[in-house]
């Protein structure tokens, strides 16, 4: 048995007759080709529209991990232990570090293709006040922990007295 193609039948085909599906001729009419320049235009649109949730997302990223770590601070317990100490440091230099390197890690998101100090600001913004909200909680850590000098009783060292009044009985 010997299989062949026609391929004389290719330039007239038979579905070129058939009636469009429902709504095709439509929707067929509606849509055109947009240049490439538009094209390219709406990428690149689309590409900084990205860039900018992506720096959004980074924005408010320290604010998404602060149950996480409340939830660490409960658990390390109220005492001054090795393992607590730990927690709070790392809470405390966190944002600090990140505050310092905002700028590299705003980089990728820049809509120029030069990064400026000046780009993003509200997402700039928002970063820093995250990351000192992280830093307030591990501040009133310290606090509850007894390691922030709260107290009149903590300032006692660096206290004057006055002169004390002299009473003779002669």
């Amino acid at each position: 048995m010997s299989f062949s193609l026609n391929y004389a039948s290719i330039e007239h085909p038979k579905w070129k007759n058939l009636p469009p599906p429902p709504d095709f001729a439509n929707l067929h009419a509606t849509h055109t080709r947009t240049p490439a320049k538009a094209a390219a235009a709406a990428a690149a649109a689309s590409y900084a529209a990205l860039k900018e949730k992506r720096a959004w997302d980074l924005a408010i990223s320290p604010a998404k991990s602060l149950p996480m770590q409340a939830f660490m601070l409960y658990m390390s317990g109220g005492g001054v232990q090795i393992f607590s100490m730990g927690i709070v440091l790392m809470l405390l230099l966190t944002p600090i570090k990140n505050i310092v390197g905002i700028n590299a890690a705003f980089t990728p998101f820049s809509p120029t293709q030069t990064p400026t100090p000046t780009a993003l600001p509200l997402q700039k913004l928002t970063y820093v006040l995250c990351n000192l909200l992280t830093l307030v909680v591990g501040l009133w850590k310290c606090r509850s922990m007894g390691l922030l000098p709260t107290g009149t009783g903590d300032w006692l060292a660096f206290e004057t007295r006055g002169v004390s009044p002299e009473m003779s009985l002669l």
